[in-house]
C-alpha cells in the first residue's frame, strides 16, 4: 500500500491505549512499535502520547497527527476498494451502521438477497444506538446509515426518507390480533412492553400516552427490539414498533401489526444516509438502491389479516 504500516501502528496505540495492546491487535512486537513511535516523535519534535500508569493518551499534537492518520487510512481503504472494482476481481466492501432493530429483521433478508446477485461484495453491518449512526457517517466509519431521527444535514446526503408510524404489535393468536386498528385506551388492561429511554420509540409512546391523558405503566422495559418482539410473539405483552421493525415476523405470520388511531402519536422518519463528503462507489450505490426498494416495498406490502 501507499501508506506506511506505521500509520496503523500509531492508530492502534491510540485505540488500545497502550503499546502492548497495539502489539496484540496487530501481532507486531511491542519493541518495534515503541521504537518507531519514538523515531516519529523525534522527527516531529513533539511527543504524541502522554505515557501514564493508566495507559497512553494522545497529546494535543497527537490528536492532530491521529486525525491525519485516520483520514489517510480511510482514503487508502477507499482507493483499494475502487481499484478492486475497476479490476473486476471482487473485493468491494460496503459498511452499514443501522439501528439494532433493523439489523435483527429487515437487513439480513435484504442483504442476503443482494449477495445472491453480487457475491463478490463484502457487507459489514454494525448495530448501533441512537446518535451513533450519525457519528459513524460523519467520521467515515460507515458508508451507509439507516436510522430514525437522523438530522437533515447538507454534509450527510439522504438517499431517501421513509415516514413510519408505530403500531401495536401482538402475537398472531392474541385476542387483539383480529383488530384492524385500535386506540391507546384499548390497551390499558393488557401488559405492555415498551422501549427504554435509549430508543426514540420510548419518547414517542410516552408523549402519546401523556397527550391522551393515559397512564403508561409498562410491565417490561428494554433497549432491545429483539426482546420486545419476543415478548409479543410469546403473548406475554403488547409492544409498540413500526411495520419496518417487524416486517420479517409479519411475513412469517408470527406477529400482527395493528395501526393506532388518534393524533396523540406522532409519525417518525426512517432515514437512509450516505457517508459525509464521499463519492459513492458502485457497490455502495447498489446496496443503497436495494435498501431503498426494500423499504418502499415494506410500506406497501399488504399483510393479510
Amino acid at each position: 500500500m501507499l501508506h506506511s504500516s506505521l500509520l496503523n501502528q500509531i492508530d492502534a496505540v491510540a485505540r488500545a491505549g497502550s503499546i502492548r495492546g497495539a502489539s496484540d491487535l496487530l501481532n507486531v512486537s511491542a519493541s518495534s512499535i515503541n521504537r518507531r513511535l519514538i523515531q516519529l516523535e523525534e522527527e516531529l519534535g513533539s511527543p504524541l502520547f502522554l505515557r501514564q500508569k493508566s495507559g497512553m493518551r494522545p497529546t494535543a499534537a497527537g490528536e492532530v497527527v491521529l486525525a491525519h492518520i485516520r483520514q489517510t487510512l480511510r482514503d487508502a481503504d477507499r482507493m483499494a476498494n475502487r481499484l478492486d472494482e475497476l479490476r473486476g476481481t471482487g473485493g468491494a466492501r460496503v459498511r452499514i451502521s443501522a439501528m439494532q432493530g433493523l439489523t435483527e429483521g429487515l437487513l439480513p433478508r435484504v442483504l442476503s438477497e443482494f449477495r445472491q446477485s453480487h457475491p463478490a461484495v463484502c457487507v459489514t453491518v454494525r448495530a448501533r444506538v441512537l446518535g451513533d449512526v450519525q457519528t459513524d457517517l460523519e467520521s467515515g466509519e460507515a458508508d451507509l446509515g439507516l436510522t430514525y431521527a437522523l438530522p437533515q444535514d447538507q454534509d450527510l446526503p439522504m438517499a431517501d426518507v421513509f415516514p413510519t408510524r408505530l403500531g401495536a404489535v401482538v402475537a398472531i393468536d392474541h385476542p387483539l390480533a383480529s383488530r384492524s386498528d385500535m386506540r391507546l385506551s384499548d390497551l390499558q388492561d393488557w401488559p405492555l412492553a415498551v422501549a427504554d429511554e435509549s430508543l426514540i420509540i420510548h419518547a414517542l409512546i410516552a408523549e402519546a400516552f401523556s397527550r391522551a391523558g393515559l397512564l403508561l405503566a409498562p410491565a417490561y422495559h428494554s433497549n432491545s427490539p429483539g426482546f420486545l418482539k419476543y415478548l409479543a410473539r410469546s403473548g406475554a405483552a403488547v409492544t409498540f414498533l413500526s411495520r419496518i421493525d417487524v416486517d420479517e415476523d409479519l411475513r412469517a405470520g408470527r406477529l400482527r401489526y395493528i395501526p393506532l388511531l388518534g393524533r396523540t402519536l406522532r409519525n417518525h422518519e426512517l432515514r437512509l444516509g450516505h457517508r459525509r463528503g464521499a463519492m459513492l462507489t458502485p457497490a455502495i450505490a447498489l446496496v443503497s438502491e436495494q435498501l431503498r426498494r426494500a423499504l418502499i416495498a415494506v410500506q406497501s406490502f399488504d399483510i393479510g389479516k
